[in-house]
């Protein structure tokens, strides 16, 4: 079984790409994940990561950059139901529109926009950095053995804001209650970073690759 991490010039991949090494390791049936940029082993893949770091158009456009992954991803995730998993502005990707800094096209994979937080407090610091925890609005194959309350580690200065709420599995709260889990048929996201959430990261990384949507 083949998962890989997308490279697409988003930040740094390293952590990323161990943690999920190492929750394969710990699975029977010789799981091989590797980091690529090559789009032709992406649209084979059994199950493909998406992360993110940084502005949701630079994002966006470092992927078109790729030579053949935008219809790779297509392909895989939309044709073929392979399994997806978007990590924080890899999840914001999959909105319809993003609007940091004007408004800009998303892979429309999930009805919702990507909007700037305004916490309630104006104490809260932007961007909400830091450990916080989840609630839970649906249980999901992802999700198996996270209890409420759990936390996970989150960097980010824009959230994305769902049309529908059968498509949040997972909140959590910053002036305000955010998506912090989505998911839709054979598609995750986590505005969170799996990587740095120490055993709750682990846990999901772990269903994740478990998963067979």
């Amino acid at each position: 079984m083949l998962v890989t991490l997308i490279d697409y010039g988003s930040g740094n991949l390293h952590s990323a790409a161990k943690s999920f090494e190492k929750a394969a390791r710990a699975l029977p049936g010789g799981l091989d994940v590797r980091v690529t940029k090559d789009a032709d082993l992406v649209a084979a893949a059994d199950g493909i990561v998406l992360p993110g770091v940084g502005a949701f158009a630079d994002c966006m456009a470092g992927l078109a950059a790729v030579p053949g992954m935008a219809q790779a991803l297509e392909e895989a995730v939309i044709a073929k139901g392979r399994p997806f998993l978007g990590i924080c502005v890899g999840m914001q990707l999959m909105a319809a529109r993003g609007f940091e800094h004007g408004e800009h096209q998303g892979l429309g994979w999930i009805e919702s926009e990507v909007r700037a937080l305004e916490p309630r407090d104006p104490a809260l610091k932007i961007p909400h950095m830091g450990w916080n925890t989840l609630d839970f609005t649906q249980r999901h194959p992802v999700l198996n053995g996270l209890d409420a309350g759990v936390h996970a580690y989150f960097v980010h200065s824009y959230h994305m804001v769902a049309a529908r709420a059968q498509d949040v599995l997972a909140t959590t709260d910053y002036g305000g209650s955010l998506s912090a889990v989505i998911g839709r048929d054979n598609m995750v996201g986590t505005q969170f970073h799996p990587e740095k959430s120490q055993k709750t990261g682990l846990k999901l990384i772990t269903n994740f690759l478990e998963w067979r949507p």
